[in-house]
Formats: C-alpha cells, structure tokens, sequence
C-alpha cells in the first residue's frame, strides 16, 4: 500500500491579514471590465469571518460604478456573507463618502465595501484621511473598491493592483468553470514590503502563493528558444 503525503496549503500573506495594528483602510484598484476588486475583499472577508458572526455589512456603489459593474447579484455571493448584506446606491461619489464614512462610525457593522468609479474630484486626500480616521477610531474595515481608477494620492494603509487569474481546472467536470482566482499586486503598504501573488478559492479556504512561483500552466510563459521567430 502506497503512503499519500498530506498536502501542504500555502500560508496566506501576511499582508492580508486585517489584524489589529495592520490594514483598517485597504484600496482595491480594478479594471471595470470585471469584479476583481470586489470579489477579492468578499472572498478575504468570508475567510476571516468569526464563526457566530451575524452582523450585517455594508457595500456602497455611487452611480458611476453601479451602471460599470452592476447591483451585487445575492445568490452569488459567499453562503455566510448573503443574507446580512446592506446594500446602498448614491447618485454622486460625494453622497457614497457620506455612507461610507457613516457605516464606518457603526459598531454593528461587521465590514464596509464601497465602490467609486474613476477619480473623482470629491475623493481628495482629505477625504481619504477622513476615511482612514473614521475606521481607526471605530475600529472598522474598509474595503474600498477603485474602479477603472487611476492610482492617486491616498492615506490607505494597503494599496492593491487585482485582475483576474486562471483557474485551475475543476476535478471532476473539465468543461465546468474553475473557482475564483486572483492576481494581487500590493505595491504600497504600512508595515509590509510590496509583493505579487496568485490567490485561489478553492471554495472552503483561500490558498495563497508568489506570482512568480505559480505552477498554473496559463500562468507562466513558456521560456523563448534560441532559433528566430520565422524559423519554421
């Protein structure tokens, strides 16, 4: 009888970890073509959910980012997270920093999502700070999603670059579509050194690795010959 060696799964960056001390304000940069930046901060939240958890959380979208990446879809979103979801649409970016900052300030909140698309003139620096101040002193997480954004001044304590990675194949139907899978850029962070990584969920925990390191055949380019590109 041959011995199976357990499989080991990758321990999830530091820099993920929203631990007292760490990140309370984190930036999402993603394209409007796709929900990158939100299914990442859900995909985090549903990880380190408190078993027991019941209290409701946030998402708010201003228009702009509504019309580009739609009303969030319950039935698909995570099993623990859909049925305590509070869901707010602004007509301006500057009403979504309103509600924002306002579920920042309730303790009966478990998280806030927000969605701002572009750069709006409202979403300054000092409104930025405000943010960053209201989730400290509160003791909140922020998750704020920048989409098809230009990547700005900010006082974030993690600022992140996401787009959509492979995924591997599913086990038992080839043809079926593969679970969630991320290519996640931190290139500013308090208290944390910049790093890529492919972050998977393989629907029961996120497993996480160095980009450069990833062993998904989509995900590395196969090393160029030594012969011309016209050679036959």
């Amino acid at each position: 009888m041959t011995a199976v060696a357990p499989s080991v799964v990758p321990a999830l960056p530091a820099a993920l970890a929203l631990a007292p001390g760490g990140a309370s304000h984190a930036e999402l940069f993603a394209s409007a073509q796709d929900c990158a930046g939100a299914a990442f901060a859900l995909a985090l939240e549903n990880q380190r959910a408190a078993l027991g958890d019941e209290r409701p959380w946030l998402w708010v979208q201003d228009r702009a980012a509504l019309r580009q990446t739609g009303r969030p879809y319950r039935p698909g979103l995570p099993h623990a997270l859909r049925h305590r979801l509070i869901h707010v649409a602004t007509t301006t970016p500057e009403d979504a920093l309103f509600a924002l900052e306002e579920g920042l300030r309730c303790r009966d909140l478990a998280f806030v999502v927000g969605e701002i698309a572009g750069n709006p003139r409202a979403l300054s620096l000092t409104a930025q700070r405000r943010l960053s101040l209201a989730a400290e002193k509160h003791g909140a997480v922020l998750w704020l999603v920048r989409v098809g954004a230009q990547r700005d001044l900010s006082s974030a304590r993690q600022r992140w670059a996401l787009r959509p990675a492979a995924s591997l194949p599913p086990r038992w139907n080839r043809q079926a579509p593969g679970t969630a899978a991320w290519h996640a850029e931190l290139f500013r962070a308090r208290n944390h050194p910049p790093g890529e990584w492919i972050l998977r969920d393989d629907g029961q925990a996120l497993v996480a690795q160095p980009a450069q390191q990833s062993t998904h055949p989509v995900d590395l380019a196969g090393a160029a010959g030594d012969r011309p590109l016209a050679a036959g």
